[in-house]
């Protein structure tokens, strides 16, 4: 059987492969052009389509997706959990915690000592759009810290502190009981526990509550719910989301949390 360029009707590769949650499309676009990628058994080029019934494989792996739908779910990730899909020194990931769901992943990460909101998705476009700096999705937290940081040291995480890895600046930082409210435009690696300790307040407890219009809500640590159409729609336009809604997500959180 021969897969021809396929580049007429059909869904593009690597749409398929997003689909799939094997990667993002750019990501996927970059597998298509090593060569990593088969249709139908012959190595597949950049602009190929494919129908439902063409096999792809990637490094020799069959994807499944017939029938396959995105599924994106929000979780209370518990401290003490990694957020990968496999461990290789054997302790607790999040897919632990997950329904098995083809092609299901993380979205970023939090830190295995962070807790709070995680979204899973097979959904690789979604993954790239909410991890991607360019893109600029909020990503709201409350930290509890050693000792209360004042003004000085809130505003300085607004103008920006330097971490080893280069400056970096919260878009919002309040005063909470026994820490802080920080709001953040990207998501580097335990960036909020760094910034808080280079301002000389170092993190206890840290859980993110939001990202974009999504809020964590009333699950409990290691809790889950599949996202709506509309959740999905706030997650992505927080602008959009009703000005009542936002309040009384806040009003909620800080209820719950402080």
């Amino acid at each position: 059987m021969t897969g021809g360029s396929g580049t007429g009707g059909g869904e593009r590769l690597q749409k398929r492969l997003a689909r799939a949650g094997v990667a993002s499309r750019r990501a996927a676009e970059d597998l298509i052009t090593a060569g990593r990628v088969t249709v139908n058994g012959e190595v597949a080029a950049l602009g190929r389509t494919v129908s439902p019934t063409d096999e792809v494989r990637v490094d020799g792996n069959l994807i499944e997706t017939a029938g396959l739908e995105s599924v994106t779910f929000l979780l209370y990730k518990p401290a003490g959990y990694v957020t990968t899909a496999r461990d290789e020194y054997g302790r607790r990931n999040v897919l632990d915690a997950m329904p098995p769901v083809p092609g299901l992943h993380p979205v970023g990460r939090l830190d295995k000592d962070s807790e709070g909101l995680l979204l899973l998705t097979t959904d690789g476009q979604l993954t790239l759009t909410l991890t991607h700096p360019r893109y600029g999705h909020e990503k709201a937290y409350r930290a509890w810290t050693e000792g209360d940081p004042g003004a000085a040291e809130l505003r300085a995480l607004e103008e920006g502190v330097e971490l080893d890895d280069g400056p970096a600046q919260a878009l919002s930082a309040r005063p909470a009981p026994g820490g802080a409210l920080v709001i953040l435009g990207e998501g580097r690696n335990r960036q909020v526990r760094r910034m808080l300790e280079a301002v000389g307040y170092p993190v206890t407890r840290l859980l993110r509550y939001r990202v974009g219009g999504l809020w964590l809500g009333d699950l409990a640590p290691g809790e889950y719910r599949q996202l709506s159409p509309r959740d999905l729609h706030d997650l992505l336009n927080p602008a959009q989301v009703p000005r009542h809604a936002w309040e009384r997500a806040e009003r909620e959180m800080l209820d719950r949390w402080g």
